[in-house]
C-alpha cells in the first residue's frame, strides 16, 4: 500500500518535502523509510521503520506454470472475463488482468478461506520509488499484503513484498525479478468479536513463491499508512480487494476456497 500519487503527497507534503522525509537504515544497507512515525506497541519498531532487519533473501528457483484451481476452488479469475468483480477501471489483456485506477473488488465476500494469486511486476518500469511493482491483496478489503518489487527496491521491511503492510515483514525475501511471475498462496482466519469487542485478531499463514514467509502471524488491525493499525470496523467477512497505485501489476489465475 505505498500510498501513489496525489495520495501519498496529500499526506505527506510535496517536492522537498516528501524526499526530506525519508531516511536511510543506520547499518548502510541503502534501505529507506521513515523516522517520524508511532511505534508499534508489539515490538521495538516504529511503523515503517528503515532499521527494523531486512528478511534474508532466498531463491525460490523459476516461476511455475498457472496453478490448477482445486474442484471446490470459487474461481475469481482464470483469463476469461472479470464478471466476478464489481465495477472498476482497470482491464482484461490477453487473459491477464491490468491494474488500473482504484481497486479491483469481488463480488463475493469471505471469511476463513485460502487464497491464491499469481502477479507480475512489469519489467523496465519507469516511476517513482513508491510505485514499482506497487499493489496489494487486500484482505477481507482491510488487511494488506503488499505487492511490490522487493528484488530491486529496498523499501522499508514493513511495506516489502509479503509484508502485512504497516506491520509484519516475511519471514524472508523471495521476490523473483519484475517480468517473472510470482504467487501467493494465503491461509486466512477472519478476526472475531462479541460484545463490540475483539475476540481473536485476524491471522494469516502465507507462502510466497512456495516458500513459507508468514505461520499463524496475527494482523493487528486495518492497514494505513504511517499509522498504528486499529480494529475499527467489527466484520468477519468481507470482499477480496487489489490494491491499484498506478502501476501496471498484472494478474491471472486468482481463486479463493471457503474454509
Amino acid at each position: 500500500m505505498v500510498c501513489s500519487g496525489a495520495l501519498l503527497l496529500s499526506r505527506l507534503g510535496s517536492g522537498p518535502a516528501l524526499a526530506a522525509d525519508l531516511v536511510h537504515a543506520k547499518d548502510g544497507s541503502g534501505v529507506y523509510g521513515y523516522k517520524d512515525t508511532p511505534k508499534l506497541p508489539w515490538c521495538e519498531w516504529l511503523v515503517h521503520d528503515p532499521d527494523r532487519p531486512a528478511p534474508r533473501r532466498v531463491n525460490p528457483g523459476p516461476a511455475l506454470p498457472p496453478a490448477p484451481a482445486p474442484s471446490d476452488a470459487i474461481v475469481l479469475f482464470d483469463g476469461k472475463n472479470l464478471d466476478q468483480w464489481q465495477p472498476h477501471k482497470w482491464k482484461l489483456d490477453n487473459g491477464e488482468i491490468v491494474a488500473g485506477e482504484g481497486n479491483l473488488t469481488s463480488k463475493a465476500t469471505f471469511g476463513d478461506c485460502q487464497i491464491h494469486v499469481e502477479w507480475l511486476a512489469p519489467a523496465n518500469f519507469q516511476g517513482p520509488w513508491y510505485d514499482q511493482g506497487n499493489n496489494g491483496v487486500m484482505l477481507m478489503g482491510l488487511y494488506e499484503i503488499q505487492i511490490f518489487d522487493s528484488y530491486n527496491e529496498k523499501l522499508y521491511p514493513d511495506g516489502q513484498a509479503a509484508a502485512i503492510y504497516g506491520q509484519t515483514p516475511p519471514l524472508v525475501n523471495v521476490t523473483r525479478p519484475p517480468g517473472q511471475w510470482q504467487t501467493y498462496d494465503i491461509f486466512f482466519t477472519a478476526p472475531k468479536f462479541a460484545d463490540g469487542k475483539l475476540k481473536e485478531p485476524a491471522r494469516v499463514t502465507m507462502l510466497h513463491n512456495g516458500v513459507l514467509v508468514h505461520l499463524n502471524e496475527p494482523i493487528h488491525g486495518e492497514t494505513g499508512h504511517r499509522i498504528v493499525p486499529e480494529y475499527k470496523q467489527q466484520v468477519s467477512s468481507g470482499p477480496l480487494a487489489l490494491n491499484g497505485h498506478g502501476c501496471p501489476v498484472r494478474f491471472r489465475n486468482i481463486w479463493v476456497r471457503r474454509l
